[in-house]
């Protein structure tokens, strides 16, 4: 050992070998020892894996740097990719200079030497003990040395077959860490934990093995040979991403919402996304951005005499104190806050649970999110003087129904003998309870008889908990006022307006040619009252008398979507509409934002029917006029689950003579068998009407007759031929488009649409899949032309 120690400054200052570069050559190595003397970053030499997919070297420590830099890292990256993506380095944090060298000494350990430094990295140095040890490169990107190997130490990359268990990802900046279960900020705060477990490792397929319970990419393993990674990004995000096409693609990310991680935004200040790719902050209303930076914000006026601004959809994840409070009602959680000195302001939900959240100290990790419950809502303490109004508005303002009641009582005449009237009082609150006593219970025998006997005669004795209530066909009259008002009607039968006893208004639908008997039909509206969704139109309860079948729903009131797309308000054929609110010539303009939200609500739903219901659902009449909108333009699909009450032949009738056989796929004509896909098809035309706001039947200018027309390939030739996008957009709001903003949005919408409205039912993509082209997290490749049926294009 103590030769070895001598012997080393001998070694140090030996003179390099001559360059390989400086001949204008690249040297490719299989290993490197301590034969080989000193590797300097100019020598152009490259130390490759058997297979050649890996390369081992110095590098610029950033991608995009010069080849020329003077700054170098030993690194381990993808060969044959440009720019070199770098998988694995040994000094990310002290990069050399060409002076630099790496040698193997004769006692067997690797020596980064910088001005007499080792930069080779902590606890990556290593002492074999064998002067004939090697540096080499495996074909899965490990790079090994004696006992040593790179995949013990990852940095900010992990490799198919790589171990994950117990291992550590760093972001470059040093701002994120993933410990192969929990993603978390500057080292102490968790904003991510996997829902399946600790990762395991990534095989050559895509799939992230987690405990027994596997995590798909996005392209499904399409492509086994290709390169993939899975990175920590310095914007705090985990990626896999793979290699195709000549480009790498982002097939999977543990964050969809990019503003729940925590430090994009600095203190005071609210995350928003664009809902594209990219995030930026916002200052909240009595805010303003600081001079010091960071997506910093500022109080403009001082808190002297308090009040509260509300900002729907709005949370704040840190601060000094993130307890959850018990709170009675709303007056209660903003008194708590308005006293505390310490509280800027408080979270409360509508719900009834009594959620309350006092934010102290400092506000932390603000994002702005619709995902949101619509219950929720962030109350920021302002003063008084504070002209500045809240521009995060949603559904909280119509559910604040709470107002102050004061009840008084008259005083008694003072020459009242108190001991008679105390009496009376007692005796008379006795009999009362007494009488109401009898007359409940009388009342509960009466219903326990009727019910019995209807159980009884339809066979449904034992009803499952938190199933659907059931209404009397006597409800339902008193309710609707003996169907008095019509507000919609539609294949499956006309809908009433009307308001339960406990003031909630409903729209009653009552169904026509339901086939099976009463047993079936309950069992099938059970099934669709467990379906909850935000984007699904809530059933409360039905009645099944007298051979009638009646839904009672929830009432949206903004009406369905086609009145606000179709300005003319012309009806479908034969003048029938769905269920909506009274028909209203003056709508509200749909901006390409809120049609981007209604169109990707919609597919959520939709795909929500299809893969993630406990039973396969099938909707089989997606159009406008089945797509309600609520007070903040949440889209909810109504008729969902009633076509198992109808056969085919029936529901192909019916389509004809409603006039929606625009979006009936190819296969209702034919014998084909019906599947999802079918579904998939009319939300494509439907997509596509969103973003031209025409009926699909409309003939467009066209020089083709009327029987040749087809909506779909006027809008695909428009799009992708002539390349003129504009002439297929709404003409409502053509003047608002901005290439630079919408152009994304518009062009995933009518691509999306084109991929759904082929011909073919296996060449249209899955609704979950629609939802992950809309959402932007998939790459859409370029649509075939969809035809008419099986018709090519002339």
């Amino acid at each position: 050992m103590s030769l070895s120690l001598l012997l080393l400054p001998l070694l140090l200052a030996l003179p390099p070998p001559p360059s390989a570069a400086a001949q204008g050559q690249t040297t490719n190595i299989s290993s490197f020892s301590s034969s080989d003397g000193q590797w300097r970053p100019g020598q152009g030499q490259i130390l490759l894996s058997p297979n050649a997919t890996f390369a081992a070297g110095f590098q610029p420590p950033f991608p995009n740097a010069s080849s020329s830099s003077s700054q170098y890292t030993f690194s381990v990256w993808y060969n044959g990719i440009s720019p070199p993506t770098v998988v694995w380095s040994a000094n990310p944090d002290s990069p050399v200079d060409a002076s630099a060298y790496l040698v193997v000494t004769s006692g067997g350990r690797l020596f980064l030497n910088s001005s007499g430094v080792d930069r080779w990295g902590p606890n990556a140095t290593v002492a074999t003990g064998n002067s004939s040890a090697n540096l080499s490169l495996s074909d899965d990107g490990n790079l090994v040395f004696g006992a040593w190997e790179s995949f013990g130490v990852p940095r900010d990359t992990f490799l198919p077959n790589q171990n994950m268990s117990g291992r550590t990802l760093v972001s470059k900046n040093g701002r994120f860490s993933f410990d192969s279960a929990n993603l978390v900020f500057n080292d102490t705060e968790n904003y991510w934990t996997s829902p399946n477990g600790e990762f395991l490792n990534l095989d050559d397929s895509g799939k992230i093995n987690q405990n027994g319970q596997p995590t798909l990419s996005a392209d499904f393993g399409e492509h086994v040979s290709v390169p993939r990674r899975l990175t920590l990004g310095d914007d705090g995000n985990l990626r896999m991403c793979s290699y195709s096409q000549s480009q790498w693609t982002m097939v999977w990310q543990a964050m969809p919402e990019l503003c729940t991680i925590h430090g994009l935004c600095g203190r005071n200040s609210i995350c928003m996304s664009d809902g594209a790719e990219g995030t930026y902050c916002v200052c909240p209303p009595g805010f303003r951005s600081s001079a010091a930076g960071n997506y910093e914000c500022e109080r403009k006026v001082p808190v002297r005499s308090p009040k509260f601004l509300r900002l729907d959809f709005v949370n704040f994840t840190g601060g000094l104190n993130q307890t959850k409070l018990q709170a009675r009602n709303y007056s209660d959680c903003e008194a708590r806050c308005r006293v505390n000195s310490t509280c800027l302001g408080f979270m409360f939900n509508y719900d009834g649970t009594g959620f309350c959240v006092l934010q102290l100290g400092q506000l932390l990790y603000g994002y702005w999110s619709p995902g949101t419950t619509t219950a929720n809502a962030m109350f920021l303490k302002v003063d008084q003087s504070e002209t500045d109004t809240s521009n995060f508005t949603g559904l909280t303002s119509v559910l604040e129904t709470t107002c102050p009641v004061n009840v008084t009582l008259p005083q008694p005449p003072d020459e009242s003998n108190a001991t008679t009237r105390n009496i009376v009082i007692i005796c008379t609150l006795f009999a009362a309870e007494l009488i109401s006593g009898m007359a409940f219970f009388w009342a509960f025998l009466k219903k326990y008889i009727k019910y019995r006997n209807m159980a009884q005669t339809l066979g449904l004795e034992l009803l499952p908990a938190g199933g659907p209530k059931r209404f009397t066909l006597a409800e339902i009259k008193a309710a609707t006022k003996e169907f008095s008002d019509p507000i919609g009607r539609g294949g499956f039968g006309d809908v009433y307006k009307g308001e339960l006893n406990d003031k909630r208004v409903v729209a009653v639908k009552c169904l026509k040619n339901v086939t099976g008997g009463d047993a079936e039909f309950w069992a099938e509206v059970t099934i669709i009252a467990r379906m909850h969704h935000l984007n699904l139109v809530r059933l409360w309860g039905f009645c099944a008398e007298k051979g009638q079948r009646i839904l009672v729903y929830e009432y949206v009131p903004n009406g369905s979507l086609d009145k606000f797309l179709f300005r003319s308000s012309r009806p479908t054929e034969q003048g029938e509409t769905d269920e909506a609110a009274p028909m209203v010539d003056e709508k509200p303009m749909l901006d390409w934002g809120v049609r981007y939200r209604i169109a990707l609500g919609v597919a959520r739903a939709i795909a929500y029917l299809h893969e993630e219901c406990l039973e396969w659902v099938l909707h089989c009449d997606i159009k406008p006029e089945n797509i309600l909108l609520g007070d903040d333009f949440c889209p909810k699909i109504s008729d969902f689950g009633l076509a198992k009450l109808r056969k085919k032949e029936d529901m192909v009738s019916m389509s004809r003579i409603r006039g929606t056989r625009g979006y009936m796929a190819p296969e209702w004509a034919k014998t084909d068998q019906i599947t999802p896909k079918a579904d998939v098809y009319s939300f494509g035309m439907v997509l596509l009407e969103v973003v031209s706001g025409v009926r699909n039947f409309e003939m467009q200018g066209s020089l083709l007759d009327s029987e040749d027309w087809y909506f779909p390939g006027w809008a695909f030739d428009k799009a992708f031929k002539e390349m003129k996008v504009e002439d297929i957009l709404d003409r409502q709001i053509k003047h608002a488009y901005d290439d630079r903003v919408h152009f994304k949005l518009v062009d995933r919408m009518v691509k999306t649409a084109m991929w759904c409205l082929q011909d073919r039912p296996e060449l249209r993509p899955s609704m979950g899949k629609v939802a992950k082209m809309l959402e932007g997290t998939v790459e859409i490749m370029e649509p075939r032309k969809p035809t008419i049926f099986y018709l090519g294009d002339d």
